[in-house]
């Protein structure tokens, strides 16, 4: 399979998700994301966004749908050639399994 357009643009993809995060806070803390083939064996990006106590227990839905809305206006998953996968979870759920990749 050929490497999507996504991989030689890392620099620009991290940019582009820092602003996003920075525009979000303080009800997002991070995100952080990794690239890699799906179930299907197709290029996909998975983003891994931590939110505060306070987003995911009061707003999930509504900062969750934020967060998905502006990171496809910074980033054309299509042109990039990966589709988006978007995974959350709160500060207090990171604290307690301290999984290296969310943090």
């Amino acid at each position: 399979m050929l490497m999507p357009v996504a991989v030689t643009q890392q620099e620009r993809i991290r940019a582009e998700v820092r602003e996003v995060e920075a525009a979000l806070r303080p009800d997002v803390v991070r995100i952080r994301y990794s690239m890699g083939e799906d179930w299907s064996g197709q290029w996909a990006i998975f983003f891994r966004v931590v939110l505060s106590d306070d987003a995911a227990k009061n707003r999930l839905r509504q900062v969750a749908n934020n967060v998905v809305q502006r990171l496809g206006e910074h980033l054309d998953f299509d042109a990039l050639g990966v589709f988006p996968y978007h995974n959350f979870r709160s500060e207090s759920e990171q604290a307690a399994s301290r999984e290296e990749a969310w943090a």
